[in-house]
């Protein structure tokens, strides 16, 4: 083809013959609506209802709705909601054209238009991918933050709700006043107890708005928790040109992924609960063990490799993992992780380890140190704060793989690497990093202590434990001085 078709419903017979694309009724009802629709879900969850829809289980089309950007939706609905998946293992590359997406609401255009869409009786099931800042909670104590102008925006209309939980709460009290039953709420973000904490934060929101509404939602509304895990990097301008170079298509919803994918749901539901575990994802009672080794060991371990491999000048996690010094250090910190971690009825933590290995190195998927680092102050208490402190109340020494890799979010927080170059700290709390190390004046020990000083991600106990205090200075001192990559030699040097 001498130029080249942009992806869409009337271009699917078009496309090669070994290309995966839906066979499906795509005009059937939408059963979810997804809160957050950026390339993570395109790559995991999509592709479940994918696979679901596929097998003959109607009924659940997805409507997407982005919360802040148009960026999606523009890139979707002209496409009439089909993006492609392309799964890279090394040299090889499969692409998979999803049909699971009806289209793509946003709302900061239309509130009231996705408040209609959770509305909707056909609609059984909300998924969110939010990022942990978008459930509005304060990291260390997991409360609502009632003091967030959005949240107090949403408490005094909610009428235009700018929360998720906002949303939920406009969309629950709608389906109530109109005799409709509940949908089920489904997070799928990197929280712990995630649909605890929704559900925490949707009845808090609630209690301010109609107490009678919270207690409906109490009692009838379920929020499950899940594990999601799969790799998928951000995808780049150069990767849609490079697609469109190689297949002639132009796709500006693509996502690149890994092969590797799971999805654990509690079993818990409020209305229709799609089938999913004829597709491959597991239904449990339980999820919050394979939520805490999952959050301790792949994506405490990602953070690592940000913070330090981005400080030594690695781009992507392949680059770092390859460096001298850095996969012994990751071996250490899923050592201590590992000892926190209770058994788990079907999950073998070594063999989990070792397909890490495999993930991490796969180069093929040039995953970001960058995109990882994003908003850690989010991140830190589930991924190595509460690991540290499980470690030191049990009376055990301070965990030096877990000291280092947090001494390394300190030293991003200057915003530039062990060679002087720049970068951005992508972070709802920038701010306040920024201000905490300029306040103490070039000082290493003030800076930690400062640091340390945010209660909103340390809480009381870190600045109170003087050993852990002692040994995170020592560990940011040595950074700052010599360099990511030296400590991360430093450190494996003393192991040995």
């Amino acid at each position: 083809m001498n130029h080249a078709t942009r992806l869409s419903s009337a271009a699917l017979a078009d496309l090669p013959a070994d290309w995966a694309r839906p066979a499906y009724d795509r005009d059937q009802p939408c059963g979810v609506v997804h809160l957050g629709i950026g390339a993570f879900h395109r790559a995991h969850q999509a592709v479940f209802f994918d696979a679901l829809l596929a097998a003959g289980h109607c009924g659940w089309m997805i409507r997407g709705a982005s919360l802040r950007s148009p960026a999606v939706a523009q890139a979707m609905n002209p496409q009439d909601g089909l993006f492609t998946v392309l799964v890279r293992d090394g040299a090889e590359e499969r692409p998979q054209v999803a049909g699971s997406v009806r289209d793509v609401l946003v709302a900061p255009d239309d509130p009231q238009a996705l408040v209609r869409a959770l509305a909707d009786p056909a609609v059984a099931l909300v998924t969110l991918t939010v990022t942990e800042k978008g459930y509005c909670l304060d990291p260390a104590t997991g409360a609502l933050r009632a003091d967030d102008p959005a949240v107090a925006a949403d408490i005094a209309n909610l009428a235009s709700p700018q929360t998720a939980p906002g949303f939920l709460v406009a969309g629950l009290a709608a389906r109530r006043m109109a005799g409709v039953a509940p949908f089920t709420v489904l997070s799928c973000d990197n929280l712990p107890e995630n649909g605890q904490r929704t559900r925490a934060a949707v009845l808090a929101l609630a209690e301010a708005v109609d107490p009678a509404l919270a207690a409906w939602i109490a009692r009838e509304v379920a929020f499950p928790s899940s594990m999601v895990d799969r790799i998928v990097p951000a995808t780049t301008p150069d990767d849609l040109d490079n697609f469109e170079s190689a297949t002639g298509w132009r796709d500006e919803a693509l996502v690149k992924t890994e092969p590797f994918s799971q999805w654990v749901v509690e079993d818990w539901f409020c209305n229709r609960r799609p089938p999913l575990d004829e597709v491959g994802a597991q239904f449990t009672r339980d999820v919050a063990g394979w939520e805490k080794a999952k959050l301790r060991l792949l994506n405490g371990a990602h953070s690592a490799i940000a913070y330090l491999g981005g400080l030594a000048g690695y781009a992507h996690v392949h680059q770092a993992m390859a460096a001298p010094g850095f996969a012994a250090l990751i071996e250490a910190l899923w050592d201590e992780a590992g000892a926190t971690l209770a058994p788990v009825d079907g999950f073998d933590p070594a063999a989990y380890r070792a397909q890490l290995r495999t993930r991490f190195a796969n180069g093929a998927l040039m995953h970001r140190t960058n995109q990882i680092a994003m908003d850690g102050s989010q991140k830190l208490p589930q991924r190595w704060l509460q690991t540290i402190l499980e470690i030191r109340r049990a009376g055990r020494a301070v965990p030096p793989a877990l000291t280092l890799a947090l001494a390394g979010w300190m030293r991003w927080q200057a915003g530039v690497n062990d060679a002087g170059a720049r970068h951005s700290v992508d972070d709802p709390l920038a701010a306040e990093t920024a201000c905490a190390l300029a306040n103490a004046a070039g000082d290493p020990a003030a800076e930690v202590r400062a640091l340390l000083a945010n209660n909103a991600i340390f809480g009381s106990a870190f600045p109170a434990d003087a050993d852990f205090v002692a040994q995170l200075t020592r560990s940011y001192v040595f950074i700052r001085q010599e360099g990511a990559a030296a400590a991360v030699q430093a450190f494996v040097d003393a192991r040995d």
